[in-house]
């Protein structure tokens, strides 16, 4: 295939795999191998918009085969680049276009990229000139990163809507002893945490039950293996209940969201929670359903729910730490007087009482840090 010549380009000149004859033949083969094993996609585009080079990691970010990367030109088109807002990028708006007219260089380029398996990629790219002897762009160098979780992590801290969805089952979901002839009663679910060994601990309330009768109830839950009261206070009691296997709870949780709460009727079970507002409530009726199979969705409203501080220091957490802290603070730890001890913190993680802290303060550390010192730094 003839490629047309890239606008503002000048004749092609010497092949950029052609190096100084004098060069050390070491050296040479230390720049080819930096080149291919770099960790940073890049290519190498040519005059005429020809993908000539590709190393390793372009292969990798792009879907395709150094063979398929460089029978392509450098064209928008062919590779179905847009703005954020989905519009088509022209050949006249691409960096490499302005690298050949200009000479300079650009930076911090981000686009949509459709890969040929389907998938649309958010990728930031960098473009960088290869000058001949007379001071004209030869050829131009492409570096680019997916960082599409960066943009979705992006999308997430600044979303300020949360989706807040009600599901409801027959009474086949609701355990026996919490069945009611009239009435309801409602369990509010305060936190679900992941542990290492794939089982969760919920953290539970209820004002609607003695603390026997709530312990009683979520016992006969099949999946749930271990319970224990943390407190009893005006009426309100609260539990840690272990469960080995998923529940409905950790559907909301695994896409981003939190559940709220569980409330109980005569002849029916309604699941409560909320996701982000981008995220497809339809996954949440695939998740519930997989529980009871004929759960269906009554209600759904977008409703302003900022969590950026949240967001941004469970980021900055590791998954153990984010969990310690969660469990820590949810079992009553900071109490006084405390309703859980480290030990029994500990033995609910399977470490050391030792081990327990360590993650405990390193997370409260990080906690101060953003609260007291980045968030600041950021303001300025």
């Amino acid at each position: 295939m003839t490629n047309p010549q890239w606008p503002g380009a000048v004749e092609t000149g010497p092949n950029p795999g052609q190096h100084d004859q004098t060069r050390d033949s070491h050296s040479e083969e230390v720049l080819g191998r930096s080149f291919y094993e770099s960790p940073i996609s890049t290519v190498v585009v040519d005059s005429t918009g020809a993908i000539i080079l590709a190393n390793d990691r372009a292969t990798e970010t792009l879907g395709l085969s150094r063979a398929e990367i460089t029978k392509r030109t450098c064209h928008p088109g062919e590779w179905n680049l847009a703005t954020e807002d989905g519009s088509p990028i022209t050949l006249e708006e691409h960096p490499v276009t302005r690298v050949f007219e200009t000479g300079d260089p650009v930076y911090g380029f981000e686009h949509w990229l459709h890969r040929p398996d389907g998938s649309e990629r958010w990728m930031t790219s960098n473009y960088s000139p290869i000058l001949d002897d007379a001071g004209a762009v030869d050829y131009v160098i492409v570096s680019f990163e997916d960082v599409t979780a960066l943009k979705h992590r992006e999308e997430r801290l600044t979303s300020t809507d949360m989706r807040r969805l009600e599901y409801r089952a027959d009474e086949s979901a609701v355990p026996p002893s919490l069945r009611v002839d009239s009435g309801e009663r409602r369990i509010e679910v305060e936190s679900v945490v992941s542990l290492p060994d794939g089982a969760t601990v919920q953290y539970m309330g209820t004002g609607d039950l003695t603390a026997g009768e709530f312990i009683t109830a979520v016992e006969e839950v099949p999946h749930i293996t271990d319970v224990r009261l943390l407190s009893t206070i005006d009426g309100y009691s609260r539990l840690e209940a272990r469960a080995e296997s998923a529940t409905v709870s950790e559907v909301f949780q695994a896409l981003g969201g939190h559940p709220r709460s569980v409330v109980i009727s005569h002849d029916e079970v309604r699941f409560l929670g909320e996701i982000p507002g981008d995220e497809d409530h339809r996954q949440v009726a695939d998740g519930i359903r997989a529980f009871h199979p004929e759960a269906e969705l009554v209600s759904e409203e977008l409703v302003y729910s900022p969590h950026l501080l949240y967001d941004v220091v469970s980021d900055a957490l590791t998954d153990r730490q984010l969990a310690t802290l969660n469990a820590a603070y949810f079992s009553g730890y900071f109490e006084s007087p405390r309703t859980s001890t480290g030990d029994e913190l500990a033995d609910r993680f399977g470490v050391t009482r030792q081990t327990f802290n360590q993650h405990l303060r390193k997370a409260q550390q990080i906690v101060f840090q953003h609260l007291f010192e980045k968030s600041g730094a950021a303001a300025r």
